[in-house]
C-alpha cells in the first residue's frame, strides 16, 4: 500500500502505539519539541525563489516555494506570501501548550515534504463509560505549496477504536487558522493568545460528552439522526430519491450503532455520534490507499465536514 510519507517514512516519528502504516522512527520516551523535530527530521528550510518564463523573463508578482536541501519546488505563490518554517511551527506549538505539558505523539512530512503535521496529547483523558475514554489532542498542520494555511485544531480521539471526533472545527473554539500573508509574527502571537483561552474548550467538551452519554435515543431516532447527516433536505422529503450508495451507508451506520464497543453506551446519543466518526474514519475510507488523502479527509476534508454536522446535530438532539 502506498503511504506517500516523505522518504519512505524516514522523516517521521511516533511515540506509543505504532501508526497504521507501520513506518517512522519510534521514540521510547515522550518527545519535547526539540526531540520531535530532530526525530522526524523536519528541520529542513523552505526558501522563496524567483519565477521565470521559458524565455527567461522574470514573473515579478510570483515566487516559488522551494525546499532548500533538495531543491524541490513546492508551489507558486504571490509576493505577499510569508514562509513559516517547520522549526517555527514546533516553537509555536510549544509556546501554546507549555513545555512538557503535552506529549508529542507523532510528526511527519507528506509527499516531498510540502505538508507537515504535529500531533500532541494533552493530559487528563475524558472518561465516559468505564474504559471508554477520549484522549485530548492538538493537531498542527501546514503546507509549503501555497494551498493551505497553518491550522491548529482540537482533535479528540476515542482511544478504543481510534475514532477522530470533531468539535465544530469552524467555530472560534474549534481551532486557529493563519494565512501565510501579512505580519505572520503578529498573527502567531494572536493565535497563541486565542488558543491559550480555547484550551478551556475541553472542559466544555467533557460536559457535552457526558450529556450525549445520558441522552437515550431509540433505533428509529438513530435512523433519523443518520439520515439528517448524510442526506439532503430533498432526499429526506422524498426518500425514494436516496441513492443506493447512501442507503448502504445508512445501513452500515445502523449496524455500527447496534453493536456498541461498550454495552452501557447502547441506545445513547453518544453511541450514535461515535457510529458516524467510526464510519468516516474506518469504513467510508476503507478503499483509499493514499494516506495523504486519508489524513486530509479525516482532519480537514469532507470527512471532517460530516463529523462536524454529526456533532452539531447531536447538540440539537441533546437539548
Amino acid at each position: 500500500m502506498g503511504h506517500n510519507l516523505n522518504e519512505g517514512g524516514r522523516r517521521m516519528f511516533y511515540y506509543g502505539q505504532r501508526p497504521w502504516h507501520g513506518l517512522g522512527t519510534e521514540l521510547s520516551n515522550p518527545a519535547t519539541a526539540r526531540e520531535a523535530i530532530m526525530a522526524s527530521r523536519l528541520d529542513y528550510p523552505i526558501v522563496l525563489e524567483k519565477v521565470f518564463t521559458e524565455n527567461g523573463v522574470e514573473i515579478l508578482n510570483k515566487k516559488a516555494t522551494v525546499r532548500a536541501d533538495t531543491k524541490t519546488p513546492f508551489g507558486i505563490v504571490g509576493n505577499q506570501y510569508q514562509i513559516v518554517q517547520n522549526v517555527e511551527c514546533f516553537d509555536f506549538f510549544d509556546s501554546v501548550v507549555g513545555e512538557k505539558l503535552a506529549i508529542y505523539h507523532t510528526a511527519g512530512a507528506l509527499g516531498d515534504g510540502e505538508r507537515i503535521w504535529i500531533l500532541a496529547k494533552l493530559p487528563k483523558d475524558i472518561i465516559v463509560f468505564d474504559d471508554d475514554n477520549v484522549e485530548k489532542f492538538l493537531l498542527l498542520t501546514t503546507s509549503h505549496d501555497g494551498k493551505s494555511a497553518l491550522r491548529m485544531l482540537f482533535t479528540p480521539i476515542r482511544a478504543v477504536c481510534q475514532n477522530t471526533l470533531n468539535m465544530a472545527l469552524n467555530s472560534a473554539q474549534g481551532g486557529i487558522s493563519i494565512r501565510h500573508t501579512g505580519n505572520i509574527s503578529d498573527k502567531i502571537n494572536e493565535a497563541r493568545r486565542a488558543l491559550g483561552l480555547a484550551l478551556n474548550f475541553y472542559e466544555d467538551f467533557n460536559t457535552t460528552v457526558q450529556t450525549f452519554a445520558k441522552k437515550e435515543i431509540s433505533e428509529e431516532s438513530a435512523a433519523v439522526y443518520f439520515t439528517s447527516i448524510f442526506c439532503t433536505n430533498d432526499e429526506i422529503s422524498m426518500p425514494s430519491t436516496i441513492s443506493t450508495k447512501k442507503k448502504n451507508q445508512l445501513e452500515s451506520l445502523m449496524q455500527i450503532n447496534a453493536t456498541p464497543e461498550f454495552p452501557k453506551a447502547r441506545n445513547t446519543l453518544w453511541n450514535a455520534y461515535n457510529a458516524v466518526t467510526r464510519f468516516v474514519d474506518h469504513d467510508r475510507m476503507s478503499d483509499t490507499t493514499d494516506p495523504k488523502k486519508r489524513l486530509q479527509n479525516i482532519w480537514l476534508g469532507s470527512g471532517a465536514d460530516i463529523k462536524s454536522r454529526a456533532y452539531q446535530t447531536a447538540l440539537v438532539l441533546a437539548k
